[in-house]
């Protein structure tokens, strides 16, 4: 680790940091409908919008309805994704004549950008066209990034309301967040990529002649090799500013190109690079003085927020920590260990880059939920690569996705006031709203789903053919990738370890089925936590109030959260990358 390193770190998470309130409370008042500075243009917008829909905007809707609309147009909008898919080779803007997608992939892709996931078994460049990337991919990283804000917004008037059983109407929270959020920041978002050389045209691909000659040797079933002679180079463009900011903001993360953001033409400059992951954060912190806001307690979001930047600065440190060191199996062949590990390990990453943003990077993408990755991680070592896992394994709640990391992190919260209770021997108060049975039973099927998705799939793939068919590493590794591969999908993250074929039958369906249960089951138990919520009375605190904004309650809710997370997957992690670790030091690779 070096002090330019840190230096980047922290001039990043001060970005953030001073980001977060200006962020939260224009949002805070977009979803209270106050005013705001961009009405002159797109309040006549959204009139109009609401008036062909139909929709009642002084309607309210109880956690019931609020749920139904919500799976209703998450429903419609994955089937319209699916049919672009399959006919894009009837569709026009397809210049490289890409034919219809398998039905299994289109499914699967389907259901991975509706969930916010953005989990793509395919090289896009070879297999999307610019129609498909536009209509069906580019609109799910806006309408699912604005259903996740809209979740995440009803379980906070839940919080803040008394005595009613409305949440507010979710076709006009959607319509806000696009509208309002969305739309005009990825207008300037993208505006400033495309001036670092991040490329937008709908030109087909560039044919490159290569200054020397390439021999590429292949092995075909028979056994036998053969050797082509390669002259031209294929160099892949298209709309990909657009959908680059998009999938930054919305903490999407599916790459236009294979590579995604490691892609000189995703993320070419170190400015990029530093925007890109600014943007991952900026929504979900935001979205944490929202909450303080709307409650009416600042300081209670703070403390959130101070929860959230302790599991990130452990993260990113962690991950720094182990990159910076190079594999000590590399001492056998040199006995230059010191300078050794003064170059760390480079495998995987951009030398643009370097270890310290590409460690950076890879902690936020998976804090956030995005999944998009300027490094591989399947290259990282196996503590390294343990950061971003853990981090999706914890639940998206480290500033997680856009709406679902905050009520992520607000089902933990339910369960630490439950635990606060317990230990002063009263009934457990959150700001002022009593905590009752029916709560913490709604708060224990949010956190149990999660694990037994992705530890029931997971241990399904280690143990018939269908899963270990496509794994390119053995032992503790190959673990390592099939853990990761569901854990992103049920955690609506999308990064993976490399090493995995998920292109498979098997795997397209299993994946889908983790993406659309970690999204959708989660998030019915959650609407009727705020549903409860919202029903009840507003106590005034007393004496035995246990205080949810000091820093005691921050340690609380970090250790709730590491009780939990390590006693579920602990025994897994132990025999994937702990042990890999450990062999690693014993000399064995795998």
């Amino acid at each position: 680790m070096t002090a330019n390193g840190w230096i980047q770190i922290l001039f990043f998470f001060a970005s953030v940091l001073l980001l977060a309130k200006p962020m939260g409370l224009y949002m805070c008042r977009v979803f209270e409908r106050g005013k705001t500075p961009l009405d002159v243009v797109l309040r006549p917008v959204e009139r109009v919008l609401y008036k062909l829909t139909g929709v009642d905007e002084e309607q309210g809707m109880r956690w019931t309805e609020y749920a139904v609309a919500m799976l209703l147009f998450s429903a419609a909008t994955l089937l319209f994704t699916y049919a672009v898919e399959r006919a894009q080779v009837w569709l026009p803007l397809n210049p490289q004549h890409l034919a219809g997608v398998a039905p299994g992939l289109a499914w699967n892709t389907a259901v991975s950008f509706t969930t916010n996931t953005n989990w793509q078994s395919y090289v896009p460049e070879t297999t999307m066209s610019y129609l498909t990337q536009m209509l069906g991919l580019a609109t799910h990283n806006f309408w699912s990034a604005a259903v996740g804000m809209a979740l995440a917004i009803a379980l906070i008037r839940g919080i803040a309301s008394r005595e009613t059983d409305r949440l507010g109407n979710f076709w006009v929270d959607m319509t806000r967040a696009t509208l309002y959020i969305l739309l005009p920041i990825c207008l300037v978002y993208g505006t400033v990529l495309v001036s670092q050389g991040v490329v937008q045209n709908l030109k087909p691909y560039d044919t490159a002649t290569l200054v020397e000659k390439q021999n590429v040797t292949t092995t075909g079933t028979d056994g036998k090799t053969s050797t082509q002679v390669v002259t031209t180079q294929t160099i892949a463009q298209g709309p990909v500013a657009s959908q680059e900011a998009i999938k930054m903001l919305g903490t999407n993360g599916g790459g236009f190109f294979n590579a995604n953001s490691a892609h000189p033409f995703e993320n070419p400059t170190p400015l990029t690079n530093w925007l890109e992951m600014l943007s991952i954060f900026l929504i979900p912190a935001g979205l944490t003085v929202t909450l303080g806001r709307m409650v009416k307690a600042p300081r209670h979001g703070w403390a959130v927020f101070a929860a959230m930047s302790v599991f990130f600065f452990v993260g990113v440190t962690a991950a720094y920590q182990a990159e910076s060191k190079t594999n000590p199996l590399l001492h056998h062949v040199t006995a230059q260990a010191t300078a050794n590990d003064a170059g760390g390990n480079m495998e995987g990453k951009e030398v643009r880059f370097g270890i310290a943003n590409s460690a950076l990077f890879a902690t936020v993408t998976t804090d956030a939920s995005c999944g998009a990755v300027n490094a591989m991680h399947d290259s990282f070592s196996p503590l390294g690569g343990m950061v971003p896992m853990v981090n999706i394994l914890l639940g998206e709640i480290v500033f997680g996705g856009v709406g679902a990391g905050l009520y992520g992190m607000l089902i933990f919260v339910v369960l630490a006031v439950f635990i606060a209770g317990l230990m002063v021997g009263r009934t457990p108060e959150y700001l002022g709203k009593k905590i009752e049975a029916a709560d913490v039973q709604l708060a224990m099927l949010y956190l149990l789903i999660f694990p037994v998705i992705i530890l029931g799939l997971a241990a399904v793939s280690v143990l018939t053919p269908l899963g270990l068919s496509s794994l390119a590493n053995q032992g503790p590794h190959g673990l390592s990738e099939i853990l990761y591969a569901f854990a992103s999908a049920a955690g609506n993250n999308g990064s993976a370890f490399g090493g995995l074929n998920a292109n498979t039958g098997w795997y397209n369906a299993a994946l889908g089925f983790a993406m659309f249960a970690g999204r959708f089951l989660m998030i019915v138990p959650m609407l009727a936590i705020a549903g409860n919520l919202a029903k009840k009375k507003i106590t005034p605190a007393s004496q035995g109030t246990f205080p949810v904004t000091t820093p005691l309650f921050t340690i609380l809710l970090c250790s709730v959260i590491l009780i939990v997370g390590a006693l579920t997957f602990f025994p897994v992690l132990s025999l994937g990358p702990i042990l890999e670790h450990l062999q690693m030091h014993a000399g064995r690779m795998y």
